[in-house]
């Protein structure tokens, strides 16, 4: 594919703006110009008491899983507040950024899923698991994919809340301006990506989903949520990552026919 296949393209980046500079980055590599309106701030969850009261008594888990880099952050953020030890669990990480930022706060992951993706993840824990206690730290109000699938391999599973994703107040206006502007192609790297712009826009009264533009997916998860929010992901990333989603980008937006800002003729 030619360096600068997406030449004059413009890209909706949905990720938290401190997350945001991979994805833009890759883009921008191809030609594209990355359009940047988060729709994911993070804050912290209702309340830190779950959290700390299983992190007090982390060596009674046989694991500890961590859904995202996300996670890790606001994990180890309460780990050196409470001064509790992390060397009893062992560490699942749902994938490579996750596993890279558990190894920088200076946890030993053992286990990292080929796919990253829950299902991956739950197939990688599920023959090992049975009698077991397992720790699952992730966002407020994310999917029960993971607990509910280790449950039924047996595993006890405690639940608790991280962090929590608000929408920043200024995203429908920002994303009312964009739109105006003309894009190609939405990118979603979580579900809470898909729902968070589906709340923006329907605060900016725009109509959903955005006509003429080609929702890319992240991974199976994020695809589904696409879809029952209405919105047909014209491609999906492979691998499940950052590389993949660029990638998916770049296959979509060089198909023949795929006209500029967003129409197709």
């Amino acid at each position: 594919m030619s360096q600068l296949a997406l030449r004059g393209r413009r890209v909706l980046v949905t990720r938290a703006a401190h997350q945001a500079g991979k994805l833009s980055d890759g883009l921008r590599a191809l030609g594209a110009e990355p359009v940047e309106v988060p729709v994911l701030e993070i804050g912290p969850p209702a309340s830190f008491a779950p959290l700390d009261a299983a992190l007090r008594q982390l060596s009674s888990y046989h694991w500890l899983i961590l859904t995202s880099a996300n996670t890790v952050r606001a994990v180890m953020d309460r780990v050196r507040l409470l001064a509790v030890p992390v060397g009893g669990a062992r560490v699942a990480a749902v994938g490579a950024a996750t596993a890279r930022a558990a190894a920088d706060a200076g946890l030993r992951v053992a286990l990292v899923p080929e796919a990253y993706v829950a299902e991956s993840l739950v197939e990688s824990l599920a023959a090992q698991v049975s009698g077991h206690r397992l720790l699952l730290a992730r966002a407020e109000v994310a999917r029960d994919v993971i607990p509910d699938a280790l449950r039924t391999a047996g595993a006890i599973v405690d639940v608790v809340d991280a962090y929590r994703n608000a929408m920043p107040a200024g995203a429908p206006e920002q994303l009312q301006r964009v739109l105006a502007e003309g894009i190609d192609a939405a990118t979603f790297t979580s579900s809470s990506s898909v729902t968070h712009l589906a709340d923006a826009a329907q605060a900016a009264g725009l109509l959903w989903p955005f006509t003429g533009v080609k929702a890319v997916s992240i991974g199976p998860i994020t695809s589904a949520t696409l879809r029952e929010q209405g919105w047909e992901p014209a491609a999906e990333a492979k691998p499940y990552d950052i590389a993949g989603l660029v990638a998916a980008v770049a296959r979509v937006l060089a198909q023949p026919g795929v006209s500029r800002s967003g129409s197709v003729q």
